[in-house]
């Protein structure tokens, strides 16, 4: 079952054999968030493309980081990134970080959705980390609706009624500060031991096994 979103925030030539462990896992994987520099960087990385060829010829979504500072950050710089993304890595995906949740930013997002997919995004996911409008539904073919801590995750309310017209595979959850064993109840998702600063410079547990 494809249910791993993996955001891997570290440098293939640093961390090899995990990234090993990502690419073998390719079976279990919905997709990859590659980040070379809180999105493409300036140049491209012979490392990060190496990875990308790899993961891709493993069956592996590959998607393009980029941040979109909660509407605050331009329709282009962002579209710029994807571009950079696509041409550099080969990205077919895209996963836009810090998005607002509420329905007034609607029609920017849909903007950014509509660049995302001429950038060659075949797959869109969205960050909210909290339940958004229901409206972004539309707009991506993943919402990430939760990232925290798990301590934070087992308090968590319930997800909202109109999720319930939606297939769990729809939605994302993303944990961190997780023990093993942890798992999350998204359709897709991740949970990792790491805490903050860097969640996410740590594999999920269940990569651990292939490692």
């Amino acid at each position: 079952m494809k249910n791993l979103l993996v955001p891997f925030y570290e440098h293939p030539a640093g961390r090899p054999d995990a990234w090993d462990a990502v690419v073998r896992a390719a079976p279990r994987l919905y997709g990859v968030v590659l980040n070379p520099d809180s999105g493409p960087g300036a140049a491209p990385d012979p490392a990060f493309a190496a990875v990308s060829t790899r993961l891709r010829g493993a069956g592996v979504r590959v998607l393009g980081y980029a941040d979109t500072d909660y509407a605050r950050r331009p329709h282009a710089a962002v579209v710029r990134d994807l571009l950079r993304h696509r041409d550099w890595y080969g990205a077919d995906g895209a996963f836009l970080d810090r998005v607002t949740s509420g329905a007034d930013a609607l029609a920017h997002y849909r903007r950014l959705a509509a660049g995302a997919r001429v950038a060659g995004a075949a797959a869109l996911v969205l960050n909210h980390g909290v339940h958004p409008d229901p409206g972004y539904l539309e707009l991506a073919d993943l919402l990430v609706t939760f990232e925290g801590t798990w301590d934070t995750y087992q308090c968590a309310p319930g997800p909202p009624p109109w999720t319930a017209a939606h297939p769990p595979g729809r939605f994302c959850h993303l944990v961190y500060a997780a023990p093993p064993g942890a798992a999350f109840t998204a359709g897709v998702g991740c949970a990792v031991p790491g805490g903050t600063p860097h969640p996410w410079g740590t594999l999920p547990h269940a990569l651990e096994a292939v490692r």
